[in-house]
């Protein structure tokens, strides 16, 4: 007795009634592996996405005076919307860079200093820069040539209002530490 092909065939409700609960429990493993991995939000809706968004309402020309001395702060927004970097140029002195960044669930801040060295710096908490701003802390730095030399360990950025800025600059030197507290008004 021959069996044909046509005969093994299954009733189509038999087969969907069978395969149905093995399909949910794969999309279900699929959604909790996707979950646990730890993976942060699509980068349009993260806090730190959010937070680079409020910074990136920086870019234009700034002015500030500290210690007498006139500062030129200008914000530009490159790497196609990527990269926020800040040049600040006080009048008696070269420009300094910095290039802020998202990085997952975190920002970067990359400070390119007149001293030589390049702090680089990320947010904990990421914050809000309207409300208490967005604070960076040092993770590590580069180009020093002794523990003594003088570097940036921290920053915050706080926009007061669509015109005014405070930068709060923590830094250490020779074992000390200290803040420079910047003021700094749109340029119209």
């Amino acid at each position: 007795m021959r069996t044909s092909m046509k005969d093994l065939r299954l009733p189509l409700w038999f087969v969907i009634r069978r395969i149905t609960p093995i399909l949910l429990f794969v999309a279900a493993v699929l959604v909790m592996v996707t979950a646990m991995s730890g993976q942060p939000a699509p980068s349009g809706t993260s806090e730190s996405a959010v937070a680079f968004r409020q910074l990136t309402s920086l870019a234009g020309e700034w002015q500030g005076i500290q210690d007498g001395v006139p500062i030129k702060e200008t914000y530009t927004l490159t790497a196609n919307g990527t990269v926020l970097m800040s040049e600040t140029k006080p009048a008696n002195s070269e420009a300094m860079i910095t290039m802020f960044t998202v990085d997952g669930d975190h920002l970067i801040a990359t400070h390119y200093c007149s001293a030589g060295n390049q702090p680089q710096m990320v947010t904990g908490t990421v914050g809000d820069l309207e409300k208490n701003g967005v604070t960076f802390s040092l993770l590590r730095v580069t180009g020093m040539k002794t523990p003594e030399d003088y570097h940036n360990t921290g920053l915050t950025v706080t926009l007061d209002d669509k015109d005014h800025m405070t930068q709060r600059w923590t830094y250490l030197y020779k074992g000390k530490t200290g803040t420079t507290t910047f003021h700094y008004a749109r340029k119209k």
